[in-house]
């Protein structure tokens, strides 16, 4: 191979790919919630992020981890008679 060929670079994958690491876009994509209740989870602590610079980001199998494992028995509201 000649030393002026360049090598084809692998495309970043695109949200059909699921990369496993997620924008707050794609959490809240994910999560099927709005973006600003994502923002507000996460700045609360209650859903596993991380700054990145300026930036929060999401390890996509920690999510989902934590949402299969943080089940909260959901009560039903009583009716007055």
């Amino acid at each position: 191979m000649d030393s002026n060929t360049s090598v084809p670079q692998a495309a970043p994958p695109t949200a059909t790919q699921e990369s496993p690491i997620l924008t707050i876009d794609e959490l809240a994509a994910l999560l099927r919630l709005n973006r600003k209740t994502v923002y507000e989870l996460a700045r609360n602590g209650e859903i596993p992020v991380r700054r990145v610079g300026r930036s929060l980001r999401a390890h996509r199998d920690t999510v989902l981890k934590w949402l299969s494992e943080s089940q909260v028995p959901v009560s039903r509201k009583r009716r007055n008679p």
